[in-house]
Parts: structure tokens; sequence; C-alpha cells
């Protein structure tokens, strides 16, 4: 099998090459699948390859160790044939390190080829899971929308065409001024040179007159040519301003509560730009025309140029007014895949662009943030709590390499509460995590008699004074963007929140775990989830529910911390069944051969768990049991993976032995664990500390799990330990990504129940 063998199939071809080119196209490759590549593969290889490693089958190869082999041979026959081309080619500058990357391959995979073909394996189906999900969230409408966005261009290309044309019959106009200006002047010298005087001075006046009638009719083709172009731009502004953009706001919303969305700015600051362009040189040419009427004493077709100036004027002011953006919503350095939640005192860092991209804006706008600007709320609404910025934090836009977009990046902002409330005063309707602020972005625009106030507002906001509280803030933020698509934001919305339909919510909360776990929920989690949250007769879920009385956010919550810290690989394997009750458990396990199990997270313990349940068959009877669900920290002392190749059962004859034998449905432990297990199979368990070890009897009910922990704290999304000094909290909170202390192994060790993880 050869790279050249497989390019027989040209439509399979096409097709796996577009899988690497769209997610570039979409701005996918970032986030969780950077991550992905940063841990399993280098980014470069998989893009300096796209072609060969797209054409080869590396599922097959992921379980034949043959195909393996091949498929590594096919790669670096491959590099090698790059690099001769390359090397004969004799490149002046520098191309792909061809050499390096046959260097890596050769000394991680030359032995191993099958765990090459795994991990491509798993970084394909990801990619196409991504591009899956993208697809969806962006409503399946593909070809419509490169339609549209086609037909947008193709309008955009063509005002400035018709542009082109209007200064070149300008250039035209001026000349044509310019020779009856001429003639005006010097006739009488000129015809009195002439025998015929009278003859001559009546043939130039007939002259001349033609000649201005014709100025005037070309005037007049122009100032048609520039009204067609100001009714063509009226519609694509309004398409720009109250289509695109809203629409790519929306898909901001969704990015910022975990959507995989394409939020990239590109094409839009293309558009705007060049309209913008189109419209400034419209009023450039108007502007000539009035000078030409000036200096030539001209009124013809007075009014049509004062209503096409006024035209060209409303046009670029509403372009630019709508042109500033907040590319980047506010983040803690420490938090980022929980945007748009603060915390007072704590940096965090947030991105302006302005749209209209052309050189002479290049530092022309200063942009200043500030808070809460224009709320009603911080009025009439009682309790409302009032913030401010640390300090000045204005901004000039300049442009930004590599994109060159006019970008202003605030990355040293920070709040603080202007006046504390009093204990029993001004009682709030709202709770901490329940109000809602923005960040307004300010800037005032002057250039070539043009000048507007421009503004661009942040998404809500919750403003925190403890981590304690940032799930319950998370919370707020799902709901509010989930709800709230329109300018200008509700920030009273958990004053009475509305409910939201199931499919609102199911989507939003799979995204929650394809970014912490890289694996979205599957249908049958999705309804073990509804039946959880869903009991109203009305059919929907109430914020109550979701976020105050029960918590069951919360719960979930706990789940996707769970995941983050110690299961991200097993979850996104897809080795986790995670949400299916007890009776479900019982229902999938008794037809299964014994020592089939399956892992479920517990409904009990609200900061996150998980156990394993198994099924055996003895004397004709079934039994289903259940071990006590793994906390987070017995986790930390002993992985998931270690934990189920070390579990064992004491028979009534002293004998040991292991109840778990497959994955469910079928999948051989080994197959399932192996890989991630640090602890050889037949080592006798150790006492470790920290470690409860669970030795269970076999009965003929499934084993319960512990009643929950006593009352924990419902805020709680992170561990974190009493004896942790104020101290370190409060540098970890303010300058957690700008110290980089070293520090021994043994030091890390000692502080790694200690320390809070933002990450």
């Amino acid at each position: 099998m050869s790279f050249s063998d497989n390019q027989s199939d040209g439509t399979r071809l096409v097709t796996l090459m577009a899988q690497w080119q769209e997610l570039l196209r979409l701005n996918l490759v970032q986030g969780w699948l950077s991550e992905l590549y940063e841990r399993k593969f280098p980014r470069h290889i998989r893009h300096c390859l796209c072609v060969c490693i797209e054409e080869l089958d590396w599922d097959s190869a992921a379980v034949d160790e043959k195909k393996a082999s091949v498929c590594f041979c096919t790669l670096i026959f491959y590099l090698d044939k790059q690099w001769n081309q390359s090397v004969q080619l004799s490149y002046i500058l520098p191309g792909p390190d061809f050499q390096g990357m046959r260097d890596y391959l050769l000394k991680n995979f030359k032995d191993v080829p099958l765990n090459l073909a795994v991990i491509l394996s798993e970084c394909l189906r990801e990619e196409k899971r991504i591009l899956n999900s993208a697809s969806k969230t962006q409503g399946g409408d593909g070809p419509t929308v490169d339609q549209k966005w086609r037909e947008l261009d193709n309008g955009v290309n063509d005002l400035k065409r018709q542009t082109l044309e209007v200064k070149k019959e300008m250039k035209s106009l001026e000349n044509l001024y310019e020779n009856h200006d001429y003639i005006l002047k010097t006739w009488k010298s000129e015809v009195e040179k002439c025998i015929g005087l009278a003859q001559s001075q009546a043939a130039v006046k007939e002259e001349c007159l033609k000649q201005a009638n014709f100025i005037s009719q070309t005037k007049q083709v122009v100032l048609q040519q520039i009204v067609k172009i100001l009714k063509q731009a009226e519609q694509i502004v309004a398409a720009l301003t109250d289509v695109e953009l809203p629409e790519w706001k929306r898909r901001q919303q969704m990015a910022c509560i975990g959507g995989p969305v394409d939020t990239c700015l590109d094409h839009l600051q293309m558009r705007f730009t060049a309209v913008a362009e189109v419209l400034i040189q419209v009023r450039q040419q108007l502007q000539k025309l009035h000078d030409q009427n000036k200096k030539y004493n001209c009124n013809d077709a007075y009014s049509l140029h004062q209503e096409t100036e006024k035209s060209a004027l409303s046009l670029l002011t509403k372009l630019l007014s709508s042109a500033l953006v907040v590319e980047r919503q506010p983040v803690m350095t420490n938090l980022p895949q929980r945007p748009l939640i603060l915390k007072t005192g704590v940096r965090f860092t947030a991105a302006v662009r302005f749209l209209a991209n052309l050189p002479e804006f290049k530092c022309l706008l200063k942009v200043k943030p500030v808070f809460d600007k224009d709320v009603e709320e911080t009025t009439t609404e009682n309790g409302f709590r009032h913030f401010d910025f640390n300090r000045d934090n204005s901004k000039v836009l300049d442009v930004e390499p590599p994109g060159g977009g006019l970008v202003a990046e605030f990355t040293h902002m920070s709040v603080k509460e202007k006046k504390a409330r009093t204990k029993g005063s001004c009682q709030s309707r709202l709770g901490v995590t329940e109000e809602l602020h923005i960040i307004k972005f300010v800037t005032v625009f002057q250039h070539a008699g043009l000048s507007c106030h421009i503004e661009a507002s942040s998404l809500p906001m919750v403003i925190i004074s403890s981590t304690n509280q940032i799930p319950s803030a998370w919370a707020s933020v799902i709901w509010c963007n989930i709800l709230s698509s329109s300018e200008p934001k509700d920030l009273s919305l958990f004053v009475d929140p509305p409910p939201l339909t199931w499919q609102q919510l199911s989507q939003v909360l799979s995204w929650q775990f394809l970014s912490v776990g890289k694996r979205e929920l599957d249908e049958n989690q999705l309804s073990m989830l509804r039946d959880k949250l869903m009991d109203e007769p009305d059919g929907l879920i109430h914020w109550s529910k979701f976020s105050k009385n029960e918590c069951a956010w919360i719960w979930i919550n706990g789940i996707l911390d769970l995941i983050k810290r110690h299961l991200v690989d097993l979850w996104q394997n897809g080795y986790i069944m995670g949400f299916v009750s007890r009776k479900s458990t019982r229902s999938l396990l008794q037809e299964k051969p014994t020592g089939t199990f399956l892992l479920r997270f517990s409904e009990s313990n609200k900061d996150g768990a998980i156990t394993f349940s198994w099924v055996e068959h003895t004397n004709g009877e079934t039994h289903v049991h259940s071990v006590e669900p793994y906390t987070k920290t017995e986790l930390t002392v002993l992985s998931l993976p270690d934990i189920i190749y070390l579990y064992s059962l004491k028979s009534e004859e002293n004998m040991t032995r292991n109840p778990l034998l497959y994955l469910y449905p079928d999948i051989h432990r080994d197959a399932a664990f192996g890989r991630y297990c640090s602890i050889p199979e037949k080592e006798a368990p150790k006492n470790m500390n920290g470690y409860v070890r669970r030795n269970h009897t076999c009965s003929a009910d499934p084993t319960p799990p512990s009643p929950p922990p006593q009352e924990t704290h419902m805020d709680t999304y992170m561990d974190t330990d009493p004896d942790t000094s104020m101290q370190d909290q409060v540098i970890q909170d303010l300058f957690y990504d700008l110290l980089s202390l070293p520090s021994s192994p043994a030091l890390l060790m000692s502080r790694q129940d200690t320390t809070t993880h933002f990450n």
C-alpha cells in the first residue's frame, strides 16, 4: 500500500482533505482541539501531512497491527518524497521541516505503530465530531449560508467596480470643465485673429454652449451613478449591521457558553472595510463635485447633490457606528473556559475590534471602558451593587499582527465595589450571582467632516466576591445567554426568570461536557438528565428547579469538575456511561455475562463522584452490585483505571478475585483501560494514604451507595482546603498567570491538595 495507490478514489480524497481545511476555515482548530493535539500529536505535522493522513484508514489500523505498520510506512514514504522534492527544488525560503517530522515519527512510533494509529484515529474522529457539532449549531444550512455570503460578497465587489467607474467619470468631467473654462477665458483673443470675426464669435459661443450642456449631462449621469451606488450600499449596510453582525454576536454568545461555533471576524471585517471604503470614496467624489460647482460657478442639480451627500453621510455613520465590537468578552485569566464571570479585585482581559479596517483609521480611535453605562437597574433596583474600575483602562485602536485588525487589548482590568451594602438595608430581589452587569466600550469617531459617538457593549456579566460562587454564576451566564439574543440586554432577567424548554437547555448542557471532556452527551445520557430535571406539568425547566432550590446544576457542575480533573480521557473515549439510573443499570447488565460492568456518576454526591456496577450470575440467580462512589479526593490518590485493576473481592475461602472483566457492552477491561493503568494488574494492592480500600461481599441485591455527605456548600466549584492560607489565595487570584515560581517536585506534591486550581 502506497500513498499514490490511495489516490484512485478522488471523491474520498476531496472529502477528507476538506476536513482539515474546513476546520481551518471555520477557525475551529483551537480550544479543546488544539489541546488535544498538544497532548496527543504535533499539530504542525497534522497540518503538513493533512492529505496523506486523511487518505489512510486509521480506524482499521487502530485494531490491526499490520495495517498500522503499513500506514506508518506510508507516512514515512510520503515525508521522504516531500523532503527529496524540497532538496531538489533548492528552496531559498525555509519550508516545512520534513526531516524533523520524519525523525519525530521514527523516534516515537517506529516500534509501536499501533499507538500512532490509535492516536490519529481518535484525533480524526474528534475533528469530525466538532465539524458536525458546528454544522448543527449553525443550523445545518451550509449551502444556503454560503450562497448568502457569496451574494453579499458579489454585491460588495459590484460596489467597488461602480465606484471605480465613477472616479473615471469624475476625471473626465474635470477635463471637460478645464477645457470649457480655457475656451471661455481665451476665445476672444483667439477669435480676433480670425478674418470673419462675427461668424467666429457665433461659432465659439455655440460650441461653448454645447460643451456646457454636455458637462451638465455628464454631471447628472455621475450623480445618478452615485445614487445607484448608495441604494445598493444601503441594502448591503443593512445586511451587515442588521443581519450579519447580530448573527455573529449570537454565535459569540453560544461560543461563550461552550458552543463549537465559528466566531472568526475576518470575513465580516473584510466586508465592513470594503463598504466603508466605497462610502468614503463616494463622499470624496461628491466633495469634488461641490468644489467644481464652486470653482466654475455652477448650481445645476444642487438639490440632488445635497440629498446624495446626506444619504452617503447617513450610511457611513450607520456602518461605522456598528463597526466597534467586543471581539473577546471579559474573562478572568485563571478561568478561561468560563467567561463573563468576574471576581472583585482579580485581573481580567477583554478585546475590542473596529471592523472598518482602513489605514487612515489607524491610531484614530481611543476606546474607554465604562462600567454599567446607562444601566437603569443601578437606580431602579434596590440593593443593586455598584462597581468601577481600579484604574484608567483607555486604549488606542492600533493594527495588531498577524491578522492586521484594528484591535485594542485590555489585559489588566479589574473592578472594585464602589459602595458596600449594609446588612439588612435595601434588600435586593436578586442574589449576588443573579445580578447582571455590562461594560460599554466608548469612543468618538472624527474623520473627514464626520463625527459620531460609538459604543460596543459586553455581554451581561456576573460579579462575584468568592470563588465558591463560580458554579452559580456560570448557571446564570448560561441561562441568560440562552434566553437573551437581542439588544439591549435585559439585566433584570432574574427578577422573574423565564423558563427554558428542554431543547434549549439540552444542547448547552451537552456543550459543557464537550468543552470540559472533549465529548458531548449522547441521547441516552440526555434522556436521563431530562427525567431528572423535568417533572413540571408544563414540560419546561424552571430557574428555581435548575439552580436554586434543588440545585440540579450544582450536581452537574460537580460531575464536570470531576471529569476535568480525573476522567478526561475515559470520558472522551466513551468509556463512561455516566448518566444512568440504578434501575436502568440493572436492566442493562442483567442479560450480560458475569463480570460485565459499567461506570456511572453518583446521583447523591453533589461534589461529583463515580461508581461502577457489575453483574454476576450464580446458581441461576442474577445479582447486580455497586461499589461506594469514588470522590475527587480518592481519585487524586489513585486513578480510576488503577482502581478498576486493583479492585478485588474476598470469597469465603479467603480467595481474592477481580469481578470486573468486561466494560459494557463487551469491551475487555484491558482493551479499555490498559493504556491508562500505571500499576501492573497482578501487583498486590498497597495501603496508600488517603485511599480507603473497598472490599465487598456479594449479595442478592445491589450494594447501595453510601448516604450523601453532610451538608456541603452548594456553590462549591473547586476543592479547597480550610488550611490554605489567605495570602496564597490572594496571590493565586491576582497574579495567576503573571508569576512563574520554580518549585521542586516534592514541594508541588505537598501543595497538591491545598492549592486552588482554576484551570
